[in-house]
């Protein structure tokens, strides 16, 4: 089967210990030299395991707990200023309760917005755009690719219920 190396283990016994005179003495009070290992745990090994179990054609599905933002508050047209406004205020109020959030404030077009929230797999993007005016906004789900539309005041509780 194929596996990924995210940690190791090292016994080394008395290579390092003996040489260096690194002793102790035993019940009989007798020098002997420690018998050493190692251990290690590679962190850039450890994401590029959750990439490989969690990614589509698009990039990166991050889970909630590997995550690096939780949500991604994208604002579709940062010339809109009411937009901007409640991208900004979304973004404070995620922040104040906790949630790890980004602001992606970028002119960038919508499209190419949504293809690097979609290769970077935040597990929640929440979509400010031409919605806002009646009153919603849109969450995509990174997992399934699913966009919900929920009231614009309903985000945080349904960002909320969406992380349980």
């Amino acid at each position: 089967t194929k596996g990924i190396e995210v940690g190791h283990i090292f016994k080394l016994g008395t290579v390092y210990s003996a040489p260096l005179k690194a002793e102790y003495l035993d019940e009989n009070g007798r020098s002997q030299p420690f018998i050493m290992g190692t251990y290690g745990m590679g962190v850039s090994r450890l994401v590029a395991a959750v990439i490989e179990q969690h990614h589509d054609e698009k990039g990166c599905i991050w889970t909630p707990a590997t995550a690096p933002y939780l949500v991604n508050v994208m604002v579709s047209n940062i010339k809109e200023e009411s937009h901007m406004q409640y991208g900004e205020n979304l973004y404070a109020q995620l922040q104040k309760e906790g949630i790890e959030a980004i602001l992606d404030d970028r002119k960038e077009r919508f499209g190419f917005k949504m293809s690097d929230a979609e290769l970077i797999g935040f597990p929640y993007t929440v979509i400010v755009g031409k919605e806002l005016d009646n009153g919603s906004v849109q969450i995509m789900i990174r997992a399934t690719r699913e966009i919900i539309t929920v009231g614009a005041t309903e985000v945080i509780a349904k960002i909320r219920e969406l992380v349980k």
